[in-house]
């Protein structure tokens, strides 16, 4: 009798989030869990920073002009606290929805905030809590960094093998090979949207990273799930408050898509100013013929000529210890003070 493979339906995302409103993110976010499920789908990717939007304002002029907007206040006080009534609601909507969700969310951990993914059991419990490792460029302005627990694969009875990355994460080769190391299925690789300095940064647009996508699925022979978001007319009024700013920031730049573990485009792609759902059958028992002919992690990897050192233990900023206190006899306390 040959293996089960899991085969089922994926959601991606590609829509604007409500810019710098934690609230009215999280609805629009349940809406879109709702409609996944809807739908048959049993697993759902959003887009990084998708609670509450991406930080534009970090790449649109100087960083007094982004606290004199209120801007830097507005993005830490909106957004989400894993503690919070929002992210119980957030939990409650995913369970009842019964599927696996993996959230793109700016996570606010004490006074510092973080580029997080969210992994969400279709039981309403987190099956992981991930930080991107090293923001890009300007995003080290605002959040912090995660540690080596966060280039982790988690084995989902439902739906394989699961894991994910956002954005630049995925030009880190030795990342990637963690990921690829521990034989993942089903990726996640969340972007934020591809219309900031179109046409005069190619890096950062949508042929580039899309082909980073592209290139994790054929690499690491897995499906990979990129959503997108986009930005809304009414994000590009607040940002822009120049006629230059228009040239360094447009609207849309929605370019989700959903790649096969031999680099095949699945299912339809939507208009770059487009939202919506993209939604796709996968069958995980595809991996096994592309892994036949190039698994980098197994039989076509070299490991006495290159390998990879990983430190996957979480860090703490403070380890809590007590000293140990010496056993000392009363007759050696009389003898002291004589």
């Amino acid at each position: 009798m040959g293996i089960e493979h899991p085969k089922y339906k994926v959601a991606v995302v590609q829509a604007a989030p409500v810019w710098l409103d934690l609230d009215a993110s999280i609805d629009k976010t349940i809406a879109l869990i709702r409609e996944a499920a809807e739908k048959g789908a049993k697993l759902i990717a959003f887009p990084e920073a998708f609670i509450p939007g991406y930080p534009w304002h970090i790449w649109m002029d100087s960083p007094a002009w982004a606290i004199g907007r209120g801007f830097v206040q507005r993005y830490f006080d909106n957004s989400l606290s894993y503690d919070s009534p929002q992210a119980e609601k957030l939990r409650e909507a995913v369970r009842k929805a019964k599927l696996t969700a993996v959230i793109g969310l700016s996570e606010r951990d004490g006074g510092s905030l973080y580029l997080a993914q969210w992994l969400i059991g279709p039981d309403g419990e987190t099956i992981a809590k991930r930080r991107k490792l090293r923001p890009t460029h300007a995003e080290r302005t605002v959040y912090g960094e995660g540690d080596g627990s966060d280039l982790a694969v988690h084995a989902r009875s439902d739906i394989g093998r699961l894991g994910a990355l956002c954005c630049w994460e995925h030009l880190q080769p030795l990342s990637k090979y963690a990921m690829y190391a521990q034989n993942e299925q089903v990726h996640v690789a969340a972007w934020p949207s591809f219309s900031l300095y179109d046409p005069f940064a190619p890096a950062l647009g949508a042929e580039v990273n899309n082909a980073a996508s592209r290139v994790y699925a054929v690499e690491g022979s897995c499906f990979v799930l990129a959503p997108c978001a986009t930005v809304s007319q009414g994000m590009i009024d607040e940002l822009c408050d120049r006629p230059d700013k228009h040239a360094l920031l447009h609207a849309g730049g929605g370019f989700a898509a959903i790649y096969g573990p031999d680099g095949s485009q699945i299912g339809e792609k939507l208009a770059p100013d487009q939202e919506g759902l993209l939604i796709a059958e996968i069958d995980l028992g595809a991996i096994g013929i592309a892994k036949n002919a190039a698994d980098p992690a197994g039989h076509y990897s070299r490991p006495d000529v290159t390998r990879l050192l990983l430190n996957n233990k979480p860090y703490k900023r403070v380890e809590q210890f007590a000293l140990p206190v010496d056993t000392v006899e009363p007759k050696d306390i009389a003898a002291a003070a004589s």
